[in-house]
């Protein structure tokens, strides 16, 4: 399982003090005001960073982060991923799951066929779309609670309903 969620991406500078612009990849941006420090992953290597403010411009969070005082400071940062350990995520609701506890997931019909493994996830306006992959065909499942019956995380098991046409 993954032990770290990107919440987004350092896009740019802001002002001449040190702030970064960071486009967020999560449902709720208001969860970096709760943050007291981040990883910056840059080329691979992550390093911890303390958040001294945030604030929010347009669809963009804008952070302070301490000892990083200037725009070369913050220049320096730029195109690097911002993560959190995965304990400090919001907590799923009933029937939610962490995006990245899907990817890998063995996908039997309520028939008991084995209909391959979840190898992407497409992001509709009206609901995610499973793509599911074995050795022959792809399949697009979305994930409606009329095909998605049952999810095993621990056993990366998914159970589903194919609706007619699906096929």
């Amino acid at each position: 399982m993954i032990e770290y969620f990107v919440i987004g991406k350092i896009v740019n500078t802001q002002g001449i003090k040190g702030e970064v612009r960071v486009m967020p990849s999560t449902d709720d941006i208001n969860r970096f005001k709760k943050l007291k420090e981040v990883l910056v992953c840059q080329k691979g290597k992550n390093e911890t960073y303390k958040i001294e403010s945030v604030r929010f411009h347009k669809q963009f969070v804008l952070i302070k982060f301490e000892n990083v005082n200037t725009m070369n400071d913050a220049e320096l940062l730029k195109n690097s991923e911002i993560k959190i350990h995965k304990d400090l995520a919001i907590p799923c609701g009933k029937d939610e799951y962490y995006i990245s506890d899907l990817y890998g997931m063995k996908v039997i019909s309520d028939e008991g066929e084995e209909l391959g493994i979840l190898q992407d996830i497409i992001v509709t306006g009206a609901n995610d779309v499973y793509v599911v992959k074995n050795e022959e065909s792809e399949i697009l499942i979305p994930a409606i609670k009329q095909c998605i019956l049952k999810v095993d995380v621990a056993n990366k098991i998914m159970e589903v309903h194919l609706l007619e046409g699906l096929r």
